[in-house]
C-alpha cells in the first residue's frame, strides 16, 4: 500500500478529494480534500473520533482502509472544498465519520427545487394566525429529515405566556419558512424524546418544548418556502406574531 504520492506527481494532482473506503463492506467512511501527500495523514492520526476509530477496526481485522481519489486537478482550494462539501451532501453526512457537513454547505449545498427557489425567490408571508416564530438557523441544515427539522424546531426555548396563544409554530431559517407546525402542547423542555439530543434528558423548568404536527394542508401551502417580513434586529430566536 502507497504511503506517499511520487513528488513528480504533486504538481499533476493539484487540489483533489479524496475517499476512504472500508474494504470489509466496500462503503466510504470518510471524505476528504487536499494536496500533495494529505490523503495519507489519516492513517497517522492518533486523535479520538469516529474515523480514527473506524481505521483502528479495519486494522484489528488485518486489512487497511482503501483510499481512491474521486477528482483532481482542482485548480484552488475553495473549488476544493465546495466539491468535498457535495460530495457529503450526497452520501449524506450520517453515513460517515466527517464531523461536521462540508464548506458552505448550509447555504449552497443540496436543496429540494422548492427550496432553491424559495432562496432567491421567495414571495412574502402575511401571516394572520396567532404563530410563533422560531428561528434555528443553528441547527437547520438542507437535507433534514422531517423528524429532525421537527425536533430542531420544537425544543427548547426560553418562552413566556404569549407561548399559549400561539396556534402555530414556524420554523424558520434566514428569513425563510421551512415548515409550519400546529401546537398541541406545551412542556417543559426535556420532556419529549429528542432525535437532537438521543438519551435522557434532564427536564428543564426555565425553557419549553411543543409537541404537535405538520400543519393542515391550507396553513401549510400558504406559508411554506415563503419570506417572513424583516424585522429588528435581535439575537433571540423567537417571534410571536398575533398573539
Amino acid at each position: 500500500m502507497l504511503s506517499a504520492f511520487p513528488q513528480n506527481i504533486h504538481e499533476k494532482l493539484n487540489h483533489y478529494i479524496y475517499l476512504y473506503i472500508d474494504p470489509h463492506d466496500n462503503q466510504i467512511f470518510y471524505v476528504g480534500k487536499g494536496v500533495r501527500n494529505r490523503a495519507f495523514d489519516h492513517l497517522n492520526d492518533r486523535s479520538e473520533t469516529a474515523k480514527t476509530e473506524r481505521i483502528s477496526d479495519i486494522r484489528e481485522n488485518g486489512l487497511e482502509p482503501r483510499i481512491e481519489i474521486l477528482v483532481h486537478g482542482l485548480q484552488t482550494d475553495e473549488i476544493a472544498r465546495k466539491v468535498e462539501a457535495s460530495i457529503i451532501d450526497l452520501i449524506g453526512i450520517d453515513n460517515l465519520t466527517n464531523i461536521q457537513n462540508g464548506y458552505e454547505s448550509r447555504e449552497f449545498g443540496r436543496m429540494t427545487l422548492e427550496q432553491i427557489v424559495a432562496t432567491y425567490s421567495a414571495e412574502m408571508a402575511e401571516i394572520s394566525e396567532p404563530s410563533i416564530l422560531i428561528n434555528i438557523n443553528r441547527s437547520f441544515h438542507f437535507g433534514m429529515t422531517d423528524v429532525e427539522l421537527y425536533d430542531a424546531t420544537r425544543s427548547a426555548w426560553i418562552v413566556g405566556p404569549r407561548k399559549d396563544l400561539a396556534r402555530y409554530a414556524f420554523a424558520t431559517y434566514h428569513g425563510i419558512i421551512q415548515e409550519v407546525y400546529q401546537i398541541v402542547q406545551w412542556l417543559p423542555g426535556g420532556s419529549t424524546l429528542n432525535t437532537a439530543h438521543p438519551g435522557d434528558r434532564e427536564v428543564d423548568q426555565s425553557r419549553w418544548e411543543f409537541v404537535g404536527r405538520v400543519a393542515e394542508s391550507s396553513i401549510r401551502n400558504k406559508y411554506r418556502y415563503k419570506q417572513l417580513p424583516a424585522a429588528p434586529a435581535s439575537q433571540n430566536p423567537i417571534r410571536y406574531l398575533n398573539c
